[in-house]
């Protein structure tokens, strides 16, 4: 595989990886030929769509399509447009491509505004084959095995909202998790959701017992390579950037990252639990008093084993939370551990900026779960756009970790700068923790 690296960079200027096999050179994203996109091939040694022969047969795949809406039209179809390189391949190969997903929260049985339908239209627009939408609230009821029934091979039937079934999905009801095995014969399940992979459902999980085979999607080959990487075999220097409001939702991620990374770096509102800890002034910033000895015992692992954890030197202070979320307000600068009573943190200074951004261009790796600051703000994004700017500059693989820092990369226009952005925030959350996902273990290992 070196070998025909080499050729590849010397002769076409473009350096192999694994998302390139997975496309193919001539149908690969131009962002994914990137120097700071190469990584090794490892990561967890999952069948793939790759490696099952799919033609003539009924394949189930959980996609995610939990996309947003506003009565009842998509106003960001990322979600489906990532999962075309799968459905895409099914296809060519000759399967009857039977989708599932869920769609937001419906807490009292089937509800319309959470209906799948728009999702199913959408993908119809995308792709070169015949869609059908399957109206059916049970799922898997008559409209949906009449559908299926009628397929042609290269075909696709979406299905409803999976989570119209209540409990019996996110609960991992048995007899749910046969029926959608049995709507595709007990043939093939291939799991591309790797923003729902953290939960054992039946859509998730519990269909893999009652089908023959199982893969992993192009997407979830690539979240479970290049995260997998950036925890188990990262190039050094390895650069954690983690942030966000609050101490409690990173616990083990922050355990974890001390152990793998050279330098950790911590702001957003989580910073302010450590200052304090630290004997810091922190006026009304957010805190986690509860949290304040994890802080400390954090910060002596951090010295024990010998790696750096950088918290913020100065910080962007005012009265008040902006209200709305994007309201101009006026802000000072003071350090850290000088905040005034009266005021609150709301995002790092230029000082912190440049420190943070000098740690992030000398790494190799980064990973970069949560903002900095309000980035919803004018006036207090800078701190993030400092970050986004830094990790686009640095010649590094780098990775963000869903979420809110997704969400900021994207809207702050960095996206295209960065070798990964997960598809799942407590996914690659719990994934970073070193925790096993549920619908990564139920796939077959080659």
């Amino acid at each position: 595989m070196k070998k025909i690296a080499k050729v590849l960079e010397k002769s076409l200027g473009i350096v192999y990886n694994s998302i390139v096999c997975c496309y193919g050179i001539n149908n690969s994203p131009k962002s994914i030929l990137k120097r700071k996109d190469v990584i090794p091939m490892a990561g967890l040694n999952k069948v793939t769509v790759e490696d099952i022969n799919v033609k003539g047969r009924k394949v189930l795949v959980r996609v995610d399509f939990n996309v947003p809406m506003k009565d009842g039209v998509i106003t960001n179809d990322n979600r489906i447009q990532a999962a075309l390189p799968t459905i895409n391949k099914l296809v060519e190969n000759g399967a009857k491509v039977v989708l599932c997903s869920h769609l937001g929260k419906p807490k009292n049985g089937p509800e319309a505004k959470f209906s799948l339908a728009p999702a199913a239209k959408r993908l119809g627009e995308l792709v070169k084959t015949n869609v059908v939408f399957a109206a059916d609230d049970t799922v898997v009821g008559e409209n949906a095995k009449k559908a299926v029934a009628a397929m042609k091979d290269g075909e696709i039937v979406v299905l409803e909202n999976t989570r119209f079934r209540g409990n019996e999905e996110t609960k991992n009801g048995e007899e749910f998790s046969k029926e959608l095995a049995d709507l595709v014969d007990g043939e093939v399940f291939v799991m591309d959701a790797f923003g729902s992979a953290h939960r054992a459902h039946a859509s998730t999980a519990g269909v893999t017992k009652f089908v023959k085979e199982t893969a992993v999607g192009y997407l979830m080959q690539k979240e479970i390579q290049y995260l997998g990487n950036a925890v188990e075999v990262p190039e050094h220097p390895f650069v954690a950037i983690l942030g966000g409001a609050k101490v409690a939702d990173k616990l083990n991620v922050i355990s974890n990252l001390l152990e793998k990374c050279d330098t950790l770096i911590i702001g957003g509102g989580m910073a302010y639990t450590f200052i304090k800890a630290q004997g810091g002034s922190i006026g009304m910033s957010l805190v986690d008093d509860e949290k304040l000895d994890y802080c400390k015992e954090m910060l002596a692992k951090a010295e024990k084993l010998g790696k750096k954890i950088l918290l913020p030197v100065d910080t962007a202070i005012a009265a008040s939370f902006p209200d709305p979320i994007d309201a101009p307000i006026d802000v000072e600068f003071v350090d850290s551990d000088k905040i005034p009573a009266d005021k609150m943190g709301l995002d790092i200074g230029p000082k912190t900026a440049a420190i943070f951004a000098e740690a992030a261009k000398s790494a190799k790796t980064v990973v970069w779960n949560g903002p900095m600051g309000v980035f919803e703000n004018p006036t207090l994004k800078k701190g993030t756009v400092a970050v986004c700017e830094a990790l686009a500059e640095a010649d590094a693989t780098t990775i963000i970790g869903g979420g809110d820092s997704a969400t900021a990369a994207i809207q702050l226009g960095f996206a295209d700068k960065m070798s990964h952005i997960s598809t799942g925030g407590g996914a690659s959350l719990e994934y970073l923790e070193g925790k096993v996902l549920p619908g990564v273990a139920a796939i077959a290992e080659k």
